[in-house]
This record gives structure tokens, C-alpha cells and sequence, in this order.
């Protein structure tokens, strides 16, 4: 089994080779860069160009972006044709953030080398939507089924399984006994581990709260779907039981799509959700309104969720190189900010950034991170392993330090090879396939008889010959297979010749290893089957096996 994959938590892009078959795992873009850095290097999965030839299928595990992200350009500028596959919710959803993103990045910033919403569609067009536990045969021995993830809405974990071996690729702590071969996890948060979502929430609030109520403005960034939508809700109930008066806002149109969305995919969400949705629309606010640009320059205290959630563009860029100068206000990150970005750089402490036209912004509003990402963290990822216990284990999406710290745990705890690969890396891992086997009764019924009495918590040891015919294998007495062969009993000879130096000649050689042969195997002048011998020819000595 091979895999290759580009690593850190900018894009996720991940080959497996699996028995012959071979499948890439989600098609990411890196949105901490304007030009072609942004995509895949496809030419490191073949050098002849021919994708569609190589690849047997592609699978989308959920619509993030750097999940998702440059799938229109792999398809409709690369070149590849063959099938796509991902959940229903996630194919209805992809488009409309990869189409937000192309407008921002294309008609606003009027970057090229880019897609165009003709691609988008066009690249839809090839996607396979597949069902939960729904088994896909995407030829006679390559199939892969997905269940449920838990990420966002639509996010699946997915199984791929060719013959006996077997590979789980998943984003979340949330999965099933499986034992596979290869379980290949995100590893975000590879050294965290998170305070309870409660103290989180009760963290967020405070922090909020307080904000408002000095006079300040309050920025969060997000993504249009996802953890959105649940600090929405978390604000909406806090503002009714509080008789908060300042205005939340949220960018105009998403709202809208968000319960679209999550009333046509009701089955994917949780039955928190779920019953949410039978009392009353949760997305009908009445604290939260549809936010105009113009607001943003109002007086007062106020709250926006505004995109995209790494404040590389859009409207929440926008709106922070305007809030950005006052220390009365706040941005909230609430989620992992790629290196590039204008939020890894805040999060990571600058406070002078140098934005489009050379300008440089200073930042005196305050920055907070609190994490609402559902990325497993630390203790879920070690939770994740003890669950599926995989034979062997490949972290992406994380960085290299917290990665390597990770994978040093991960091998003492549960004495499994964990790999990391480097950028355009192949990883190879061996796999020890379980291949059943018919036992003819004639065989059984001898090898119970000289051997002793069988045991059902023993395995016992089986001799006999391993035939194949249409993809199945048989056990079978000798006699059996010659008889079913045709042919007649015979007997093969394997050499392998050794040169020994030797200052004394040539014959007095040959008669000392001769008496010391002789003597230290029994059968020497009659060796029985299967036995090795040595034997002096032309000067030089050969081993030789008999079977």
C-alpha cells in the first residue's frame, strides 16, 4: 500500500494505492496563496498527464475548502474525467461556497488562472452523490462505503476496501471498531486538548458580553456553513435571556442558504437539531438581522459574523481593516487560520500588517481565539485509534512539530507504525492480508488424523498445496492438486552457488567442507524433500533445496 499526500493544514490532497487500485482523497486548495500555489502539484501522481487513466476514483470527504477547494480545477482545467464521489449534502453545498470564493477572488481581486462558474457546474455534473452505509462498487474489486462523520453537515467518513485490505480516511473522532489496514486522520490539533464545548461557550459569551457592553464592536469571522450557524443560536438565546439591545448582524444571504440547507439534510444533523427544527425554524432570529457594508461604519456597539472565517478576503477582511484601529473592539477567531492568511498572522501576534498597496494596518482591537472547530483534538484522535484499532496510522492536516510529537505517542501507546509523509512524499506500508482459503475434506480429515487433537483457541498448522482458480483459493492434498493439474509427481532443484577463499587447493577445500558436512548432516549422501545440501561443482559451491 502507498501513499502520498500534501501535509499541514493548508490542503488536504491524498493518494492511496491500494492493491492496484488507486484513490485520491479530497482535492484541496490552499487559501494562504494568490497564484498557482494555491492548488495541488498534480504532476507529482503522474508525469504523463493522463489523470483519468491513473486514478480509479476521487472521494470528498466534506466542503471545506481546503477539502474541496480546487476539485472545478482538477476536473475542468487539468483534465480529469473519471468519477467523483461524496454525500448528497456536501455535492448540494460545495458549489456555492466554491462559487463565493471565485467571485471574491476573481471578480473582486481580479486574479486569473482561476475557474469560472461555467467550471464549477460543469465539474458537478461528475459528482456521484452516495448514501450513508451506502456500498459503492466502483469496479469488480475496488469499493467504498461512507458513514457518518459529524465534521459539518454532510461530512463522511469514508471506508475503501479492495479484496481483504482495507483503508479508513477520516476528519473526526467518530467511527466504528473497523481494524483496518491504514486509518488516515486529521490532525489539526495534534497537541491540544480543548476545555469542555460548555466552557467554551460560557468563555465566548463573557468575552462578548463585555465587549458590547463598553461601547465595542465585535468581529467573527466564519465560514458560511458550519460552526456559523451554532454560535448564532448560541447568541440568539444568550441576547433573549440578557434583554441585550446591541445589533448582531450576519452576512446577507447566508442565513438563508444555511436553512435551506439544514431543512433539506435534517436526517445528517444531530437530534438536538433535529428537534429544534419540529418547534420552530432555528434560523428565523430574532435578535440577528441580514448585515449591510454600510453598517459596519455605525456608531455603537455591535456584532457581525462575517466571511470568509480566515479573514483572507471578502467581507470579513473588509470589515476588520476598519475595526482593526480601535481597541474598544474585538475579532473572535473561531477556527484554525492557514500561515498566509491575515488571521494566522494576528493569532500569531503581529500587529502590523503590511495589506494590498504596501499600506500598512495596525492592529489595536483585541484578538481572541476559541476554538469551536469540530476537528478532534488531541485526546480524540488517541480516542479515535483505541476505537478502530488500525493496524497502521497516517496523519495529515496538521503541522509538522505538533505532528511529530503526535506520532512519537501514538507508537508508544498502541505500539503501531504511524507515518508522516513530507510534501510529495510516498509512504509505503505493509500490509498483511487475511486471504480465506477452502480446505478440501479429504486433507482435513488427514491432518486431523496424524496430527493432535484440535483445539478451537488454537490455530493449527495445515500442509498441503494452494490452488487458484477464478479469484478463490483451495488447500488441497498434493495428490489432489498433481490429479487436478495433470501432471505427474516430480521434483525441483533451487541452487544458489557460494565462493569460499580459501588459501589451501582446490581439493583439500572440497574434502574439509566434505567431512564437515558429513558429520553435521545426517541425510547427507540421501537428503529427504525440502532439505538443503550442498554439493562442489566447477569450483564453486552451490546450496541447493529439494522439494
Amino acid at each position: 500500500m502507498f501513499c502520498w499526500c500534501f501535509p499541514g493544514v493548508s490542503l488536504v490532497c491524498i493518494l492511496v494505492s491500494i492493491a492496484g487500485k488507486n484513490v485520491m482523497l479530497d482535492c484541496g486548495m490552499h487559501m494562504g496563496y494568490n497564484d498557482d500555489r494555491r492548488f495541488p502539484d498534480f504532476s507529482y501522481i503522474t508525469q504523463n498527464g493522463r489523470l483519468t487513466d491513473f486514478l480509479d476514483c476521487v472521494i470528498i470527504s466534506h466542503f471545506h475548502l481546503d477539502h474541496c477547494g480546487a476539485l472545478p480545477y482538477f476536473s475542468e482545467m487539468v483534465g480529469y474525467d473519471g468519477p467523483i464521489y461524496m454525500t448528497h449534502p456536501t455535492k448540494a453545498i460545495c458549489p456555492i461556497l466554491l462559487e463565493d470564493y471565485r467571485k471574491i477572488t476573481v471578480d473582486k481581486k481580479g486574479e486569473t488562472n482561476f475557474f469560472t462558474s461555467q467550471m464549477i457546474k460543469d465539474c458537478m455534473k461528475k459528482v456521484v452523490a452516495v448514501h450513508l452505509h451506502q456500498t459503492v462498487q466502483v469496479d469488480e474489486e475496488l469499493e467504498i462505503k461512507a458513514y457518518y462523520a459529524g465534521h459539518v453537515l454532510g461530512a463522511a467518513m469514508f471506508q475503501i476496501r479492495v479484496g481483504c485490505e482495507s483503508v479508513v480516511y477520516t476528519v473526526t473522532a467518530w467511527i466504528d471498531k473497523c481494524r483496518p489496514d491504514l486509518l488516515i486522520t486529521e490532525s489539526t490539533y495534534a497537541t491540544t486538548i480543548r476545555d469542555s464545548k460548555r466552557c467554551r461557550e460560557r468563555d465566548f459569551l463573557k468575552k462578548v458580553h463585555e465587549t458590547v457592553e463598553r461601547g465595542g464592536k465585535v468581529l467573527i469571522p466564519v465560514f458560511a456553513l458550519g460552526r456559523a450557524q451554532e454560535l448564532c443560536i448560541l447568541l440568539e438565546t444568550f441576547w433573549e435571556r440578557m434583554n441585550l439591545k446591541a445589533p448582531i448582524y450576519f452576512s446577507t444571504g447566508l442565513t438563508e442558504k444555511a436553512n435551506h440547507y439544514y431543512k433539506l439534510f435534517i436526517t445528517w444533523t444531530n437530534q438536538k437539531i433535529r428537534k429544534t427544527f419540529v418547534q420552530r425554524n432555528m434560523f428565523e432570529f430574532k435578535h440577528i438581522k441580514a448585515f449591510d457594508r454600510a453598517f459596519a461604519d455605525n456608531p455603537g456597539p455591535m456584532v457581525v459574523f462575517a466571511t470568509p472565517g480566515m479573514l483572507h478576503a471578502g467581507q470579513s477582511l473588509q470589515i476588520f481593516r476598519k475595526w482593526a484601529g480601535n481597541e474598544k473592539n474585538m475579532v473572535i477567531m473561531p477556527g484554525y487560520c492557514v500561515q498566509g492568511t491575515v488571521g494566522h498572522k494576528i493569532l500569531s501576534g503581529q500587529r502590523k500588517l503590511e495589506m494590498e498597496g504596501r499600506q500598512i494596518l495596525e492592529v489595536k482591537m483585541q484578538v481572541e481565539y476559541m476554538s469551536f472547530s469540530a476537528h478532534a483534538d488531541a485526546k480524540g484522535i488517541m480516542q479515535l485509534i483505541r476505537q478502530a484499532e488500525p493496524r497502521n496510522v497516517l496523519l495529515v492536516h496538521g503541522e509538522a512539530k505538533k505532528m511529530e510529537f503526535l506520532k512519537q505517542k501514538i507508537e508508544q501507546e498502541f505500539n503501531v507504525s504511524c507515518f508522516m509523509p513530507a510534501n510529495g512524499e510516498t509512504t509505503t506500508i505493509l500490509t498483511n492480508p487475511c486471504i480465506p482459503v477452502d480446505i478440501s475434506l479429504g486433507l482435513l480429515k488427514r491432518e486431523t488424523a496424524i496430527g493432535p487433537a484440535p483445539d478451537a483457541k488454537k490455530p493449527k498448522l495445515m500442509h498441503g498445496s494452494l490452488l487458484m482458480k477464478d479469484n478463490s483459493f483451495r488447500l488441497v492434498s498434493p495428490e489432489q492438486a498433481l490429479k487436478e493439474l495433470g501432471l505427474a509427481e516430480h521434483q525441483l532443484r533451487f541452487t544458489c552457488r557460494v565462493h569460499i577463499q580459501d588459501p589451501r587447493k582446490e581439493h583439500e577445500t572440497g574434502l574439509r567442507v566434505y567431512n564437515h558436512l558429513k558429520g553435521a548432516i545426517q541425510w547427507w549422501l540421501h537428503p529427504p524433500a525440502g532439505a538443503d545440501v550442498v554439493q562442489l561443482e566447477q569450483g564453486s559451491w552451490r546450496r541447493c533445496s529439494f522439494l
